[in-house]
């Protein structure tokens, strides 16, 4: 008897050690926590906002103090690093319409939050990029409900519009009277005698003269 419950006991164990590596191992591997990592590794500090597109891998991050913008997909396993410089603007597509823009040199047009959707909301990302020039975020629907992702349309929508408020702020940070080299100072020029000292050469000079035409005294 004192066997078969020793073995019970085992696989009992066996059972809750195989249940908690199982949970650690969903757990750091969760979507938000591998994005974030990787977001860590390409921006050497950690961001100071990210937006996950929860349930399709994908996610964009901006570390200010590093001034540069990383977007991710297959949840982090590939990664792009903008500078903030290189970030164009920002789209919001309600249902397959444009419903919110910012870009460089034009004022912000916010996307209303009362507005409602049944469909997708969906973020762009532009860049100075000729071979990547946007990027993507979907940000509702969700395949599933999961951890901080939005449970309706309009959670999305106003995540999606804080976005653009944010990409009106770098932009405005980063513009061209922001990257504008200084003016080259006014070169130099040599100093000219003053006209104290001309006039005292001069006189020098005739007194020399004088001193010359005078014939010895007789």
């Amino acid at each position: 008897m004192s066997e078969v419950l020793r073995l019970v006991l085992l696989v009992g164990v066996a059972g809750a050690a195989v249940t908690l590596l199982t949970a650690l191992a969903a757990w750091f591997m969760a979507e938000d926590r591998r994005l974030a990592r990787a977001f860590r590794n390409v921006l050497g500090q950690p961001p100071d906002a990210v937006v996950i597109a929860h349930g399709h891998g994908c996610g964009a991050a901006m570390a200010l103090g590093a001034g540069q913008i990383a977007v991710a997909w297959n949840a982090g396993a590939w990664c792009l690093v903008y500078r903030l410089d290189e970030l164009l603007g920002a789209e919001v597509f309600l249902d397959g319409a444009v419903a919110g823009r910012v870009q460089r040199g034009e004022p912000r047009m916010a996307v209303n939050r009362g507005a409602g959707t049944g469909g997708e909301v969906r973020l762009r990302l532009l860049f100075d990029d000729p071979l990547h020039p946007d990027f993507d975020l979907v940000l509702w629907p969700t395949p599933s409900v999961r951890r901080g992702a939005p449970a309706k349309a309009a959670e999305a929508v106003s995540e999606a519009n804080r976005w653009l408020a944010r990409t009106d702020a770098v932009l405005r940070r980063t513009g061209v009277a922001a990257v504008k080299p200084a003016p080259a100072p006014p070169p130099t020029r040599a100093a000219r005698p003053s006209a104290p000292q001309q006039e005292d050469l001069f006189s020098g000079a005739e007194e020399e003269d004088e001193l010359e035409d005078d014939g010895p005294p007789f």
